[in-house]
């Protein structure tokens, strides 16, 4: 297939991006016409981006600036990975979309058109993440991430909708602000901003110093001190790892769950969340490369980091009784089990991680999805508010038990494959720190089963002489909301039980083999 041309990756950012703007400038008189034009535009979108994901065309330079200065796309191994989760997931998350915001927004057509105008944007912006060949492009796509979600989570124009807005635009201006310290060292002192892995840095041993592994036309190689480029790289890190939610930068997130829930499901499941530890990916294994940074400040600090990063978000969760923030606080920890498997720094570790990159956004986007629904339905949104709710919405509250069990880790469902592979990657780095992060894991599974299953019980096992005449009226929501919460169970199923396919895509990502 390699003769399909690369101009059709601009065409996949493009068509969600303008088909968006025609959404949010032109509000359509009729609000089914809009879902027909905002799903044909999703469903597009996703088919052209999962054909270039099979034929793998070349990559293509937007516009070059200077020599090293380019925004140019293509699939590699790893951004087929990320493009493969958001396009399988967004045309599910509008469907969903279409009968959740009709109790959100009510009759007011136009207030809708803004949501879905944004939406879609979005969509190709995130893509443009997956896609970016280099570090510029992905800086400027992930900026744009940021000021195209403001709308999102500004939606309800709610005090407390402007309050999280602020907070998410201090929080991610300024770790773009650290990520563009890192940018700027890589392009001054790599030769390159191209994507590589193995990074394009090369570590002088006898030195001590970090020089380009590309040498410039002339031949000339620029060098640094070793441990300033591994300080360069914690500011890359933390700068990147604000939407990650890495600690104490993570306030924001449960925050934001003042937002609709198609959005903010899609910020703690698939694209501002997974954006975050996508760049932090990029940077350590195709910038920096784990040459300089392994068995070095700049692993082991981060590393602890994310490892009480994984605690932390499960005990806030534990103390949580809003079920929104209850399952953002889940996503805070279980981010940090991806950049954990990052900072291992080896192959096994990259695969670890992309694995629970994947499995977490069909988990977490079908926990979130369960919990508007009950929202929606009922309006209720504390844990002890669902008492018995599970009678009333079986199907809701059995995908979620589905959700609950495999973000638990439980054999047979996805979150015990990834699980498993970040724990066999921590054991094979024969890294102390990285042993420490297995019990943070199993500290966390237990905690996860905790606050998971308590509203699970609650569901389906209230307390004796519980009135369920008080919860007659409520019932599952109709097929655009259930159809999506099918599909994910059986996804978390079916990777449970054939992940190790999954896997050995991954290995081949992560070995440079695909």
């Amino acid at each position: 297939m390699g003769n399909v041309s690369n101009i059709w990756y601009v065409i996949m950012i493009l068509l969600p991006v303008l088909g968006g703007l025609y959404v949010l400038l032109f509000p359509f008189k009729k609000r089914e016409h809009m879902c027909i034009c905002v799903e044909a535009i999703t469903i597009l979108t996703s088919a052209l981006s999962l054909f270039l994901i099979a034929a793998r065309p070349e990559r293509i330079d937007i516009v070059t600036f200077v020599s090293k200065f380019s925004i140019s796309v293509g699939f590699d191994g790893m951004g087929c990975i990320f493009a493969a989760l958001v396009s399988f997931l967004w045309p599910f998350a509008t469907l969903y979309a279409f009968d959740y915001m009709k109790h959100e927004a009510g009759e007011n057509t136009a207030k809708e058109s803004t949501f879905f105008g944004f939406y879609v944007v979005t969509f190709g912006v995130t893509l443009g993440i997956a896609g970016a060949s280099n570090l510029l492009t992905m800086y400027i796509f992930y900026e744009m991430l940021t000021l195209v979600t403001v709308p999102l989570i500004l939606f309800t124009l709610s005090r407390e909708a402007t309050l999280a807005t602020r907070t998410y635009l201090y929080y991610s201006l300024g770790g773009a602000a650290f990520g563009f310290v890192t940018l700027v060292f890589i392009s001054n002192f790599g030769n390159t901003l191209d994507f590589v892995l193995g990074g394009i840095l090369h570590f002088n041993e006898s030195s001590g110093t970090v020089e380009a592994a590309v040498a410039t036309i002339s031949g000339d190689v620029a060098s640094l001190p070793a441990g300033l480029m591994r300080l360069v790289y914690l500011f890359g890190f933390f700068g990147f790892g604000v939407k990650a939610a890495i600690f104490p930068l993570s306030s924001w997130l449960p925050k934001a769950g003042v937002a609709p829930t198609p959005v903010t499901a899609l910020l703690h499941a698939v694209a501002v969340v997974k954006a975050g530890a996508f760049a932090i990916l990029r940077i350590t294994y195709y910038s920096f490369g784990t040459e300089i940074l392994k068995d070095s400040f700049a692993q082991y600090v981060p590393m602890a980091f994310a490892i009480f990063t994984i605690v932390y978000g499960c005990s806030q969760a534990v103390r949580e009784r809003h079920i929104k923030r209850r399952l953002a606080y889940s996503t805070v920890s279980n981010l940090s089990y991806i950049l954990f498997g990052c900072l291992i720094m080896s192959p096994l570790g990259m695969a670890g991680a992309l694995c629970h990159m994947l499995f977490h956004g069909v988990m977490k986007i079908c926990s979130f999805f369960c919990a508007g629904a009950v929202i929606a339905g009922t309006g209720r949104e504390y844990v002890y508010e669902v008492d018995g709710l599970g009678r009333r919405m079986p199907k809701t509250f059995a995908a979620f038990t589905v959700s609950s069990f495999s973000l638990m880790g439980v054999p047979l469902l996805c979150g015990f494959i990834s699980k498993w592979q970040l724990a066999q990657a921590a054991v094979d780095s024969e890294n102390l720190m990285a042993y420490i992060g297995i019990g943070a894991l199993l500290v966390s599974a237990l905690l996860t089963a905790i606050y998971m299953l308590q509203i699970v019980i609650r569901a389906f096992f209230p307390e004796k002489g519980f009135n369920y005449s008080a919860i007659e009226r409520y019932h599952d929501p109709g097929w655009k909301m259930i159809l999506p919460f099918g599909v994910f169970v059986v996804c978390m199923i079916g990777f449970g039980i054939f992940g190790d396919k999954v896997v050995t895509i991954l290995s081949a990502v992560a070995n440079g083999r695909l």
